[in-house]
């Protein structure tokens, strides 16, 4: 093997060398896939101004290994959830699922064994393919009835006990308690009530996430694209 051969040889292995160093830092990159409607979809506000967003980018601020995939669309309802989500878990293949459904169901006065059967199907699915999942509770209007309002409640807790998944209990409170934190339509948060929103999510995500990297992420927010997007 002649001088020159050795040479090349030699270069094309530090480039080996490099690639091996460079590239394991995004290849390990995991994902957080939030399945949502209004409430994590930024209704009325800027989208980066919405709790998933300041999500990816406290995650970004903190060095941890995850993007986060935004799937949540306005007006969905627990079964249209359902009949996304496998689709969803094979393209981002993620890592935690944040399920955000439900209140849509409760304000359409769908039986609430219903909503259970769709959010205990999804948590199988994710659970069957060793995905985490973040079960997020919703609280529907007062003028919806005592009872039907508790047990609407009571059905989130129930499906986490069974399932042995954490609950964020209410993503608004905090916030739906506080008209100024408000939009008009009097379901929606401004945008000055998401970091709240986050503070309500936090606590149970944290936990489920993985050993923070060495290599800074970008804080943005991957948006699903769906042609049945509301908004």
């Amino acid at each position: 093997m002649s001088t020159h051969e050795i040479a090349v040889m030699i270069h094309r292995l530090l480039i080996v060398l490099l690639l091996l160093l460079v590239l394991p830092a995004r290849a390990s990159e995991r994902a957080i896939l939030v399945l949502g409607d209004s409430l994590s979809a930024a209704h009325g506000i800027d989208q980066n101004a919405g709790w998933v967003a300041l999500l990816a980018a406290r995650l970004a601020k903190q060095n941890r290994d995850y993007r986060v995939v935004n799937a949540s669309i306005s007006g969905d309802t627990t079964g249209g959830g359902l009949a996304r989500l496998p689709a969803a878990l094979d393209r981002y293949h993620p890592d935690i699922l944040i399920v955000e459904l439900g209140g849509n169901d409760g304000l359409r006065g769908i039986p609430l064994a219903e909503i259970r059967s769709h959010l205990g199907q999804i948590v199988h699915q994710a659970k069957h393919r060793d995905i985490r999942v973040l079960l997020i509770g919703v609280r529907l209007p007062p003028n919806y009835g005592a009872i039907f309002t508790e047990r609407f409640q009571a059905l989130f807790h129930e499906l986490a006990q069974t399932e042995a998944v954490p609950l964020v209990p209410k993503l608004l409170a905090g916030v739906a308690e506080s008209p100024e934190l408000m939009q008009p339509d009097g379901i929606h948060p401004t945008a000055a009530a998401q970091s709240r929103l986050l503070a309500n999510v936090w606590p149970k995500l944290k936990p489920l996430l993985r050993p923070t990297p060495h290599v800074p992420l970008s804080p943005a927010v991957q948006h699903s694209p769906d042609p049945n997007r509301m908004r």
